[in-house]
C-alpha cells in the first residue's frame, strides 16, 4: 500500500511517501504561487519517474492547502451577495465597535467589508424571536429578487444569516432552496450549518468567509482531482482542515471555511506524532517555513483547540488548532525603521525570487541569508543539494542593507538579524503557554520546518526550555502529519440552556442527533472506516458572559453535568485566572468522530545510512560566543540510533540544518529523532 502527503508551503511544497516494507521518501518541490495544484501535479510526476511509484497502488492522498488562506490574505476571493433578516444587512460592517489599533495615523476598517460592500448586501422580510418562533414569515418573492440583483451584479455565491436562525433554521434552508430552483449555478453558505451559535457579527463574519472562499476552493479541489486522477491516482483526495482532522474533498468543499489552518494544523499533528515517540505528551511546536513561523502547542499529548481564530485580523469563529502565526521565516526580510532599528517581517522574499542567496534575482537582505553568513548553512548542501547557495550575493546584501548603514560587520548584523527573529519566536512560544496558563519550562521543544532546527537551540535557551526532539524529517514533518492525521468529522448545535436543573435526557438527545450526522459524513469516507472513537463536548461560560471555553463531556460519569460545570471551573482558572461558583450555561453542544491515524511513519525499525562521518570543518558565529567556533559537522542520514554527539555541532540533512549550541548534548532514538538536552540536564 502507498500513502502520500503532500503540503504546501509559501516556498516549498513538501511531499512524503511511505510504502509498506521500503523506507520512507520525501522530496521539496518549489510552490507555484499563480497555481498550488501545479506544484503537487509534479510531485506527482516526480514519485513517479525518480521513485517508480505506481499511481494505481496509493490507496491513500491526502494534501494540506493554503489556497484559503491567500485568497483572503490577497483578496482574491469570489464576489459574493449577503442576505439578512431585514434591518441588519450592516452587522457586516458595524462588527463589535472594538479597534485593535486605536491610535494609528490612518485607520483602516476592522471588519470584514470587503467580503460584501454595501450594494452586495441585501435584505429580506422575515423575523424569529430568541427562542426560535416565527415572528414574520419569510418574504419568498423578496428573496428570489434580491438575489437576481446580485446575480445581475456578477456574484458567484450568497452568504444567508439569519436572526436566531441557530435556533431555528426553516427559513435559512427555505432561503437556499429557493435560490438554488432559481440560480442553480450560484453557491449558497448558510449560517445555520457554518456556524449555529450566537454572537450575530461572528456568525455573519464567518458564513460570508465561507462563501468568499468556496469557488475559489471549489475550482481549486476539482482542478487537483482531476489532475491526479489523470496521472492514474484512483485514491479519493483528502484534505486536512483546520481542527487537525482529514476529511474527503467532497465534503470539505461544503465548509471551505474549515481549512484556514490546513497546513499548519498537518504540523501539529506530526509534532504530536514525534513527541510521542520521544517519550513526551507536553510539546511546543516551532514550524518555520520560508514565509512564517507557526508555534502550537500540545498537553498530555492534545493539540489546544480554540474555538474562534484569526485571519488578518477578522474573526473566523471555526474549530481550529490554536497555532499563533508570526511573520518570521526563512525568507522574511530585514529592514530598518525610521529610526534606524532592525526589524525582520512580516514582509517575505519568499521563492519567487527568494532570498539573495538563492541566486535568482533577490535583493532584499533575509533570515536565510543571515544563516550563510553565520556559517549554518553548507551553500553545497541546501535542500539536499537541488540548489547551491550564493554566499557573495548573501554578503554583499547583507552589507549594503544593514551593516554599512549601521555601522556593524557583516557578521554582526547577520547575528542582530538572527536575535531580532529569535526574539520575536520566542515572544510567540510565550503567547501560545503562558496565555493558556502554562509554563514553557515545562514542555519539550519540537522544531519543524525547513528553518525550525536552526533556531531550536537558541530559543530553548532563551526560554529556558532543557529538551528539544528534532525530527527525523523535520523539513516536511507537515506533510508527514497528514499521513498521521486521523478522518475527522465535527458537528455542532445550538444548545443554550443553564446547567442548573438541567435534564441530561434532552443533552442525550441532541448529542444523539449530531453523532448520527458525524456518521454520516464519515459514511462517504472511503477505506474501509469502522468503529470511530466518539468525543464529546460542550461550550460553557458563566451566564452572562459573552465569550465560552470548549470543555469535553464525559455521558460514561456518574454525575456528566456535574462533572462538566467542575472541569469549566478548572479550565476558566487556567485560562483567566480566576475562577467562580456562579451559574453557568451550555451555549452549544458538538460531536467529534475520528477514525484510522498513526503513531509511526514507518512500520520497520530506523536504520542509518552507513557509519557516523564528519563531512568536514566550518566556523560559525554563535550570539552567545564572542569568537568564531568550529563545530563538528555530521550526515543525518549517517547518524545510527544510541549515537551521542556535543555541541558546538551542525547536523546536516536534506529538508533541513541543526545547529547545537554549546553545552548542548544530542542523541539518535530508535526511531531516528534527534533528542537534545542542556549539558547540565
Amino acid at each position: 500500500m502507498t500513502e502520500i502527503g503532500v503540503d504546501i508551503g509559501g516556498t516549498f511544497t513538501d511531499v512524503v511517501c511511505r510504502r509498506a516494507g521500503a523506507p520512507l521518501q520525501i522530496v521539496k518541490i518549489p510552490s507555484t504561487r499563480a497555481d498550488p495544484s501545479v506544484a503537487v501535479l509534479r510531485s506527482v510526476k516526480h514519485m513517479v519517474e525518480t521513485w517508480g511509484v505506481d499511481p494505481a497502488e496509493i490507496a491513500r492522498f491526502v494534501h494540506g492547502t493554503t489556497v484559503a488562506t491567500n485568497a483572503v490574505i490577497e483578496r482574491k476571493g469570489a464576489r459574493i451577495g449577503l442576505l439578512t433578516t431585514e434591518g441588519f444587512k450592516d452587522v457586516l460592517e458595524i462588527g463589535r465597535q472594538m479597534r485593535q489599533a486605536m491610535y494609528d495615523l490612518v485607520l483602516e476598517p476592522e471588519t470584514p467589508v470587503f467580503l460584501a460592500p454595501g450594494r452586495f448586501r441585501k435584505e429580506v422580510p422575515e423575523r424569529l424571536d430568541a427562542e426560535g418562533k416565527v415572528l414574520v414569515p419569510l418574504d419568498q418573492a423578496a428573496v428570489v429578487a434580491a438575489v437576481r440583483d446580485l446575480v445581475e451584479d456578477g456574484v458567484e455565491a450568497v452568504a444567508v444569516c439569519f436572526l436566531f436562525s441557530f435556533l431555528n433554521p426553516r427559513h435559512e434552508q427555505r432561503a437556499r432552496d429557493l435560490i438554488e430552483e432559481n440560480f442553480p449555478d450560484l453557491m449558497v453558505s448558510l449560517s445555520c450549518e457554518v456556524d449555529p451559535a450566537f454572537r450575530e457579527y461572528e456568525r455573519t463574519a464567518v458564513t460570508a468567509f465561507d462563501a468568499y472562499v468556496k469557488p475559489v476552493i471549489d475550482r481549486y479541489l476539482e482542478r487537483l482531482e482531476g489532475g491526479i486522477a489523470e496521472a492514474g491516482v484512483s485514491a479519493p483526495l483528502q484534505v486536512m482542515m483546520s481542527r487537525g482532522g482529514a476529511a474527503a474533498s467532497s465534503i470539505v468543499r461544503q465548509r471551505p471555511v474549515r481549512l484556514f489552518l490546513s497546513g499548519p494544523a498537518a504540523g501539529v499533528v506530526g509534532g504530536r506524532m514525534v513527541g510521542k515517540a520521544a517519550g513526551t505528551e507536553d510539546v511546543i511546536t516551532v514550524d518555520v517555513g520560508g514565509t512564517s513561523c507557526d508555534i502550537a502547542l500540545i498537553a498530555a499529548g492534545k493539540p489546544m483547540i480554540r474555538q474562534e481564530g484569526r485571519i488578518e485580523g477578522f474573526p473566523v469563529r471555526v474549530p481550529m488548532v490554536d497555532v499563533n502565526a508570526i511573520g518570521a521565516g526563512g525568507g522574511s526580510i530585514a529592514w530598518l525603521d525610521g529610526a534606524g532599528g532592525l526589524k525582520v517581517g512580516p514582509q517575505s522574499a519568499g521563492s519567487e525570487p527568494g532570498p539573495a542567496c538563492y541566486g535568482a534575482g533577490g535583493e532584499a537582505a533575509t533570515v536565510t541569508d543571515a544563516s550563510v553568513v553565520l556559517g549554518y548553512l553548507n551553500p553545497d548542501y541546501f535542500a539536499g543539494g537541488a540548489l547551491r547557495l550564493d554566499a557573495d550575493a548573501a554578503r554583499a546584501v547583507i552589507e549594503r542593507e544593514i551593516a554599512t548603514p549601521l555601522g556593524l560587520t557583516v557578521e554582526a548584523a547577520a547575528l542582530g538579524i538572527h536575535r531580532v527573529v529569535n526574539a520575536q519566536m520566542a515572544e510567540g512560544i510565550r503567547l501560545v503557554s503562558i496565555r493558556q496558563g502554562l509554563d514553557p519550562r515545562l514542555f519539550t521543544l519540537l522544531p519543524l520546518g525547513g528553518a525550525g532546527p536552526v533556531h531550536a537551540t537558541a530559543l530553548a535557551r532563551e526560554l529556558g526550555i532543557r529538551r528539544i526532539v528534532v525530527p527525523r524529517f523535520p523539513g516536511v514533518l507537515s506533510a508527514a502529519g497528514l499521513l498521521a492525521a486521523q478522518v475527522e468529522h465535527e458537528v455542532s448545535s445550538a444548545f443554550p440552556r443553564p446547567l442548573a436543573g438541567l435534564d441530561l435526557a434532552a443533552v442525550r438527545g441532541v448529542l444523539d442527533d449530531l453523532d448520527r450526522q458525524c456518521a454520516a459524513l464519515m459514511a462517504h469516507e472511503s477505506g474501509g472506516l469502522s468503529d470511530p472513537r466518539v468525543l464529546h463536548f460542550a461550550d460553557v461560560c458563566y451566564i452572562g458572559q459573552s465569550y465560552h471555553l470548549e470543555v469535553p463531556l464525559d455521558l460514561a460519569a456518574d454525575d456528566p453535568l456535574r462533572a462538566l460545570y467542575r472541569d469549566f471551573q478548572v479550565a476558566h482558572d487556567r485560562i483567566y485566572g480566576h475562577s467562580t461558583d456562579a451559574p453557568a450555561q451550555i451555549v452549544n453542544l458538538r460531536s467529534v468522530h475520528q477514525a484510522g491515524g498513526s503513531d509511526r511513519l514507518e512500520d520497520g525499525a530506523y536504520r542509518a545510512n552507513g557509519e557516523a562521518v564528519m563531512p568536514g570543518m566550518r566556523r560559525i558565529l554563535l550570539s552567545e560566543q564572542t569568537e568564531p567556533v568550529e563545530p563538528a559537522v555530521f550526515d543525518r542520514a549517517a547518524l545510527p540510533a544510541g549515537h551521542r554527539l556535543t555541541g558546538p555541532a551542525i547536523v546536516e540533512q536534506a529538508d533541513t540544518t541543526t545547529v547545537i549550541e554549546p553545552g548542548w548534548s544530542a542523541t539518535v532514538t530508535e526511531a531516528g529523532d534527534l533528542i537534545v538536552e542542556r549539558g547540565d540536564a
